[in-house]
């Protein structure tokens, strides 16, 4: 897991009020949400994860179809941000 899905993993895991998963117990390519994600979030929680996600690193989700998509995987959204954040 690189710096920015670290980052990513904490945030998810402080807007979602869930424990951080122990080391090697989540998969940067693995779920986000449902019963096969260590964190035990759901769909409800993605609402709360895109306002932050919007906010802190200035990106917009085009849609709800793209934020799905986005929101699949640690690795799915840390590589959406790399594509699309604007500093500053």
């Amino acid at each position: 897991m690189d710096a920015l899905e670290q980052e990513l993993l904490a945030m998810i895991c402080e807007v979602c009020r869930v424990a951080e998963p122990p080391a090697g117990e989540m998969d940067p390519a693995g779920p986000l949400f449902g019963p096969e994600s260590p964190l035990g979030i759901d769909s409800l929680d993605a609402v709360e994860i895109i306002f932050n996600v919007q906010n802190r690193y200035k990106v917009r989700f085009e849609s709800e179809e793209a934020g799905r998509r986005v929101l699949g995987s640690l690795r799915s959204l840390a590589g959406f941000l790399r594509e699309n954040r604007r500093d500053g």
